[in-house]
């Protein structure tokens, strides 16, 4: 019979036999951008986590690099708002704008940008609403169109979380009639309609006005529906896929990558990070310790990337 506590005796022995192992490669740092200059807005239910303004978004993604950081995903969130989201595919939109500030200064810094229209509606719905419902196919139309001006900016990969039907295929198609052939997609493929987003919403200034998201958004109670959309997002012409939320969902994880050769990220959303932010105020817990925990339970059950707001920090911890 094994003595299995042979190969736990010392620090070096655990990390001599260690099964997963989080590297730099693995994260990604989101990062708000707003219209104006010299601004960094603090957002209280996210400490640590600001709004800023291109100029000092500059200085940020800098400061990101410099521990190590290779890629971003960006959220922009505009003055102005309309019931046709008319901002989030504007040639000098708020993400358009600071994605080539970004490629001018970092030609080398991976930029990805979020696709959706939530943030840029005065309704605060994914898309466009017809008789209170949110019209499919009419929002993939502007999904397409925001995507194009994305790649003309000079995203690398461009990333839709709308969770409408046939978006990657139409945003797939767009982007090579546009000639944009090598600008990646990372196809938020499983959202489930979370309650880890609220503190994400207040970030972003993209809570609905009526209603909820359960229509497009995920039942929470489904994982065979996570594989159906999945297989649909890789077959449309999606590079990567996402499961967000990340914790509460390390099963759906583990299928994917069972089931699936596609790379798959993580989202460590805002709700997760708020909440080990507000224990580890109290002194509850080891903040460091439980992120690292966490983030390496992502890996273990089977993601390549993980999109968290402690990239900078994990960065700092394990570089």
């Amino acid at each position: 019979m094994g003595r299995f506590r042979r190969l736990r005796k010392t620090d070096a022995m655990r990390q001599l036999v260690r099964e997963t192992i989080l590297t730099p490669n693995d994260v990604i740092q989101p990062f708000f951008v707003v219209e104006g200059k010299n601004k960094k807005g603090m957002i209280a239910s996210m400490p640590g986590i600001f709004r800023h303004s291109t100029d000092l978004l500059l200085k940020a993604i800098e400061e990101y690099i410099n521990v190590g950081g290779k890629a971003g995903l960006f959220f922009g969130i505009p003055e102005r708002k309309d019931n046709l989201g008319s901002q989030a595919y504007a040639s000098r939109g708020v993400v358009q704008n600071a994605v080539k500030a970004i490629k001018k200064a970092f030609p080398e810094f991976l930029v990805i940008t979020d696709i959706c229209l939530c943030g840029y509606m005065d309704h605060g719905h994914c898309g466009v609403i017809e008789d209170q419902v949110v019209d499919n196919e009419k929002t993939l139309a502007l999904l397409g169109k925001i995507a194009v001006s994305h790649a003309e900016a000079g995203s690398d990969i461009v990333a839709p979380s709308d969770m409408m039907d046939f978006r990657v295929r139409h945003i797939r198609e767009g982007l090579d009639k546009n000639g944009f052939l090598d600008v990646g997609i990372l196809s938020y493929a499983v959202k489930y309609s979370s309650s880890f987003y609220g503190p994400f919403r207040e970030a972003a200034d993209s809570s609905p006005q009526f209603g909820d998201r359960k229509t497009y958004q995920m039942d929470y109670a489904n994982q065979r529906e996570a594989l159906k959309e999945a297989r649909q997002d890789v077959m449309e012409g999606a590079d990567m896929i996402m499961v967000k939320p990340a914790l509460a969902y390390l099963d759906v994880i583990a299928l994917l990558r069972k089931e699936l050769t596609t790379p798959l990220a993580a989202y460590s959303v805002s709700g997760e990070y708020s909440m080990i932010k507000a224990a580890a105020a109290k002194n509850w817990i080891n903040e460091k310790d439980v992120v690292l925990e966490s983030l390496t339970a992502m890996k273990r059950a089977g993601a390549d990337i993980i999109i968290t707001y402690y990239a900078r920090e994990v960065l700092q911890w394990i570089g």
